[in-house]
């Protein structure tokens, strides 16, 4: 998985390799897909939900370059691989999903390993006030549309990755916030991810 699909999207960062490399991805995949564990796919784990592809999470622990002290939130665990990987990074990852089941598997999952220092919560990231301060945000479901929320949550310093778009292309962007009030967005690649449950969508007016 590292050396044909991670190392071939250009993400070369050592940590980023090693963490890859130290959280069993086979762990967290359904057992029904547990054959193409590491395949170039997205892999379904219910409510219409898919792990990030490998090379997208790569990607996008490179991009953030989390350290050891940084306070992580995760919008949407899944399966909890990719909160793994940033804990490894890291250390504490706050982690939001709405779906119950999901929350328990990942936090099993996670436990099973040793990896405890994930805090898995169940919530709508629409629906509370998660606060501020954040120095790593990794939103895992795509925006149909660009909303500030996740970048205004953001230390100043601090790294936010997003999908921003509707099929068949999106744009995975870095978000940094540079002063209080500015913020540099970058362009990183183009993929295709499911939608984050209750983003908002653009208006469809009729004319």
């Amino acid at each position: 998985m590292i050396e044909q699909q991670v190392r071939a999207w250009n993400v070369l960062e050592a940590r980023v390799l090693d963490a890859l490399a130290a959280v069993p991805r086979e762990h967290f995949v359904p057992e029904a897909y547990r054959g193409v564990a590491f395949a170039d796919a997205a892999i379904p784990i219910g409510h219409g939900q898919s792990m990030l592809k490998p090379a997208v999470e790569g990607r996008a622990l490179q991009a953030l370059v989390p350290v050891r002290g940084e306070r992580v939130l995760e919008i949407g665990t899944g399966s909890g691989f990719f909160a793994g990987c940033l804990s490894e990074l890291a250390g504490d990852v706050e982690s939001l999903e709405i779906h119950a089941d999901l929350a328990a598997a990942a936090r099993q999952s996670l436990a099973a390993l040793g990896l405890t220092r994930v805090d898995v919560k169940i919530a709508d990231a629409y629906a509370i006030d998660f606060g501020g301060g954040y120095d790593v945000i990794a939103v895992t479901g795509s925006l149909p549309m660009d909303d500030v929320r996740f970048e205004r949550a953001l230390a100043v310093g601090g790294r936010l990755f997003v999908v921003v778009g509707t099929p068949p292309v999106m744009q995975a962007r870095l978000v940094t916030r540079t002063t209080e009030n500015a913020w540099l967005r970058e362009v990183l690649f183009e993929t295709s991810i499911e939608p984050l449950i209750n983003a908002a969508v653009a208006s469809k007016f009729k004319f």
